[in-house]
């Protein structure tokens, strides 16, 4: 909330001051600015979503509402940088004088914002997807606010204005680079892919040497949210059901170890073929 309220404040106060100063480079920031204030928005109400208690229609609750929220979030930024670079390489045709000092003066205060609400969200922001894309806004944005300001004191000295063009398409970069990891990996959690965080082999191996199991199969691994994933596994077990303790056990070494927060494990006798169908090939029915 602190965030968000500073950053809004902060949106104004930069564009404002940009359009008055003929600045490409401030407005563009504050454009960007006013995407990372919706992102927070995102990710702030994903993560009240996904308090809400599971029920009959959403039995794993809301909780993949903030895989969502980070997806939305990298997609927002890609479409505001692309309005970013379009203006700034309009500029280049038709050069405009901008006052140096505005923009040296305005961006000093975005890096203490930016900079503050950074450190705001560093906590968590290692185990969170969500919280790890606001949190790398913020912090891009404070390295951004810099370059900026040394665009303004370059201007002041050397009347360059061209330059304010060039560090409009300069922050293009470093906005789509930062976040094309947070896309893919968001992009990758919603497909129900392993989340990275997860060792896939090491949660096989540690199966199969589990007493009694002598194969396993069906091994599927998903992310429930930015923090919680889910497992269900077959264990071949010959002699048959090993008890509730046994599975217990795993459950809870899974958890523990291997960051599995939720995990379904059924134990068969192997006195059948338990294939999964996921993994044949779909032929074509023959008439």
């Amino acid at each position: 909330m602190i965030s968000v309220v500073w950053n809004v404040a902060f949106v104004l106060i930069e564009f404002g001051f940009g359009f008055l100063a003929k600045s490409t480079a401030l407005m563009a920031d504050a454009g960007h600015n006013l995407s990372d204030v919706v992102g927070l928005l995102l990710a702030w109400g994903a993560l009240a979503i996904g308090r809400k208690q599971a029920n009959r229609r959403f039995t794993y609750g809301f909780r993949g509402a903030s895989i969502l929220a980070a997806l939305a979030n990298a997609m927002l930024l890609l479409v505001a940088s692309g309005a970013i670079a379009l203006d700034a390489i309009q500029r280049f045709s038709t050069p405009t004088e901008v006052a140096g000092s505005t923009i040296a003066a305005v961006s000093a205060i975005g890096i203490l914002v930016n900079g503050i609400s950074a450190l705001l969200l560093m906590r968590g922001s290692k185990e969170d997807l969500n919280l790890r894309s606001a949190y790398l806004h913020m912090a891009a944005d404070a390295l951004i606010s810099f370059g900026v300001v040394v665009t303004g004191i370059v201007i002041i000295f050397t009347g360059w204005y061209w330059l304010d063009p060039v560090v409009s398409l300069v922050i293009v970069v470093i906005v789509v680079v930062g976040t094309w990891n947070l896309l893919s990996e968001s992009m990758q959690l919603a497909m129900n892919a392993v989340p990275p965080q997860v060792d896939v082999d090491g949660i096989e191996a540690y199966l199969r040497k589990q007493e009694g199991v002598t194969d396993i199969h069906d091994l599927h691994i998903w992310g429930l949210s930015t923090t919680e994933n889910a497992m269900t596994v077959h264990l071949v077990i010959p002699q048959g059901y090993p008890g509730d303790a046994y599975l217990d056990r795993i459950g809870e070494h899974l958890r523990a170890h291997f960051n599995v927060h939720h995990c379904t494990l059924q134990a068969e006798q192997g006195t059948t073929d338990h294939t999964c169908s996921l993994y044949e090939d779909h032929a074509v029915p023959q008439h």
